[in-house]
């Protein structure tokens, strides 16, 4: 809206954008695009259990605490990775739950949990990218695994197909203003929210 100046051209704008994104992949065009949006992209920077350019892949928290960590640590490391830019002030991120169900893999439960280490490594996404690689051929929805970045490591999981979504929109929708300096995340909403220090988001 700040680049238009009348309701017509900003739906102009709007269908211009959307046809120079890449198509919605099948399972995905009657999601919301708060669920389709992750599996739309092949983003050339990796993710714990995505590699470069692999298809896409939903990333949620069992807890709202644990989202917060987690978007925080991307926050901080745009800042720690652009040495010029200065601290981020409060923007908003919706939060929202979705609802999932399917075929998991559970890293917190033997056979698993006994290579914790591995799939809890800060930098190394190497065998966790395998595993989700194996979990697609193998029929897998999703993959449940401790939080890295959440201090208390609760439970994270990431959906491997569209398709576990068991409905088509999210619910609960709420907005949450992350505030990001380089020595801490500050996540903000009425009043209450959570703070994590750098050595909280990387040890």
């Amino acid at each position: 809206m700040r680049l238009v100046d009348s309701l017509a051209d900003q739906a102009v704008l709007e269908r211009t954008l959307d046809e120079s994104k890449p198509p919605l992949p099948d399972g995905t065009e009657k999601l919301h695009y708060l669920l389709a949006t992750p599996f739309r992209y092949r983003p050339r920077l990796d993710s714990r259990f995505r590699a470069s350019f692999d298809a896409g892949a939903w990333y949620g928290a069992e807890e709202l605490r644990t989202a917060m960590a987690e978007k925080a640590y991307w926050r901080l490391r745009f800042l720690l990775d652009s040495p010029d830019t200065p601290e981020l002030p409060p923007v908003p991120h919706t939060a929202f739950i979705g609802a999932v169900r399917g075929r998991a893999i559970d890293l917190t439960r033997p056979p698993f949990a006994r290579d914790r280490t591995v799939w809890m490594h800060p930098t190394d996404y190497g065998r966790t990218q395998a595993i989700a690689a194996v979990g697609r051929e193998a029929g897998a929805d999703m993959i449940r695994y401790e939080s890295v970045r959440d201090p208390e490591h609760a439970a994270c999981v990431v959906l491997l197909r569209p398709s576990a979504f068991t409905r088509p929109s999210p619910r609960q929708q709420q907005t949450w203003f992350l505030a990001a300096a380089r020595t801490h995340v500050r996540c903000l909403r009425d009043g209450e929210g959570w703070e994590f220090t750098r050595a909280q988001l990387i040890p």
